[in-house]
């Protein structure tokens, strides 16, 4: 499992990285910042219950 919660976390700063550039180039879009928050709680659920 140690794998998959160190990919989870990547994938998640790497979809912050591309939606906080997509908000600079192109605007805000409310349903990616929203995306990428249920990505991050998916993630720290990973870590917690990993941690546990």
């Amino acid at each position: 499992m140690p794998g998959t919660t160190k990919t989870m976390g990547v994938l998640t700063v790497g979809g912050l990285v591309m939606v906080t550039a997509y908000t600079v180039a192109l605007g805000s879009n409310g349903w990616l910042w929203f995306g990428w928050v249920v990505l991050g709680l998916i993630t720290l659920g990973m870590v917690v219950s990993r941690s546990a």
